[in-house]
Order: C-alpha cells, then structure tokens, then sequence
C-alpha cells in the first residue's frame, strides 16, 4: 500500500527554508521524505519531528547534482511504496563572479541542482498527481528570476527558468487538481550568501528577511494554489518596478547591488 496521501518530499532540507518548510508541513501532520546531501543533519532533523509531532519522515540522503541522482531517488521511493502529493523543490545555491573567471564545474552543479535536477523530479512525480487530481508543487525561484545578473549570472538565469517553468506548469494544469507555486525570495537568512562568496555584497548589506518568514509565506501561498508569490513588500516592489526599467539598465542596477564592499 501507499503511504498517505499527505505525504511531502522537501529537497535541499538540511538547513535554510527546507529546514522551515519541514517543520511547516510536520506541524500540519504531513509525513515528510527529506532530501540532501548531509545525512548527518536530515536524521537529526526527522527524529526531531517525528517525536514532536507524531509524522513518519523518511531520509534519503542524495546529491542532486550527479546525473543519475533523480533516477535513483525516484527508484527509492517506488521501493519504499512512498508517492508524494507534495513536492517542494528547494535545493538551489548560488555562484558569485565575473562569468569569465569563474569555475565552470561549479555552474555545471549549479545548473544540474537549480534546473536539471527540479525538471526531472517535478517530471517524474507530476504523471501521479495528475492521475489522482490531486497534489501541489512549490518551486522555490528568486527575485532573481526578474532581471539579468552580472556577477551571478548562471544563478539568476537559472531562477528565471524555474519562475518562468512554474507559471507555464501553472497554466498546463488548471482544471487538474494540482497547482504549482513559484516563490521568489529576495536575500534571505539561510546561509546562502556564505555559500555563494557574497557576504559582503551590498545585496546582503542592505538587509535579508528571516527563512521563517519566507517560508510560511512560500508555504500558504502553496496551500492555496497561488502561481507566484514574492516574499516582502520591499521584493514585490522590485519585481514590479523591473517591468519598467529597460533590461540593460536593470543589469547595471543589479551589478551595483550586487558589488563587494
């Protein structure tokens, strides 16, 4: 038999809004299949949230930046009799620098997590959620997604793709059951800015919202369906001003932003 249908798969759960969004769907009473590479914390976690709110959480340690990472994991799943209803695609990060200068394997993992990676696991997991008219995706983009990125470059295109992915999926299945939600954050407290050589940028100096926080709004926007949601008044106002500014003019804005001290 399968397990419920309440289950929820959460990539990227380790740490940072997959840790939140974890605790979000534990505390609804979802039994969860976390996903990262650190098996060390995916355990501590999942035995934290299995005492204290009575789910089954199941730890499947993977790197999704190998090729047949996706492939084995779905194949674990179907061995397991676990069937998602929910999929949250969080597993992401960043690369900072001159794309000239940077190392291309790093934005070789980059694109194979940020795009590759949530393209085949939405593809596999989505057929069976359309049979059963029921499920929801939620996508986790940037306000990055809105404008071209110099010094970031590969991140930013890759979180365009992902908003843009969400919202055609969006579209594709009205009438369906299922939904799928893109949350675009803008700099967030979750260890990202380490991860990406970015500390000191003034993109992170002006100021960053609390994963928490952007988690549950990622969170209720899912729950009701909504196609896009961009977390903080601040955000919504620089996605929506990015309609109006011509796209080079927004490449220079983003660059100053985006500047080391």
């Amino acid at each position: 038999m399968l397990r419920p249908m309440n289950s929820t798969l959460i990539t990227g759960a380790s740490g940072g809004l997959g840790e939140e969004f974890a605790r979000l769907c534990a505390a609804d009473g979802d039994d969860l299949v976390l996903v990262a590479r650190s098996r060390g914390k995916l355990e501590e976690l999942g035995k934290e949230l299995e005492e204290k709110h009575r789910v089954r959480v199941t730890v499947l340690p993977s790197d999704l930046s190998l090729p047949d990472a996706v492939k084995k994991l779905t194949e674990e799943l179907k061995n397991r009799n676990i069937e998602p209803t929910v999929l949250i695609n969080n597993a992401g990060f960043g690369a900072y620098g001159l794309f000239h200068e940077t190392a291309y394997e790093q934005e070789k993992s980059l694109i194979a997590v940020n795009i590759a990676a949530l393209t085949e696991l939405t593809k596999c997991l989505l057929p069976a959620m359309v049979k059963r008219k029921s499920g929801k995706i939620l996508n986790i983009a940037s306000t990055a997604a809105f404008q071209p990125g110099p010094l970031m470059a590969v991140y930013f295109a890759s979180k365009a793709y992902v908003m843009n992915l969400s919202l055609a999926l969006s579209e594709e299945l009205r009438e369906t059951g299922v939904t799928v939600t893109c949350l675009c954050p803008g700099p967030t407290k979750t260890g990202f800015e380490a991860n990406a050589n970015m500390g000191n940028s003034r993109l992170f100096r002006l100021g960053s919202m609390d994963a928490t926080q952007v988690a549950q709004i990622g969170y209720n926007a899912m729950k009701r369906g909504k196609p896009l949601v961009v977390a903080g008044i601040r955000n919504k106002i620089g996605a929506f001003m990015t309609r109006f500014i011509p796209r080079m003019l927004a490449a220079k804005i983003a660059r100053s932003v985006q500047a080391q001290r």
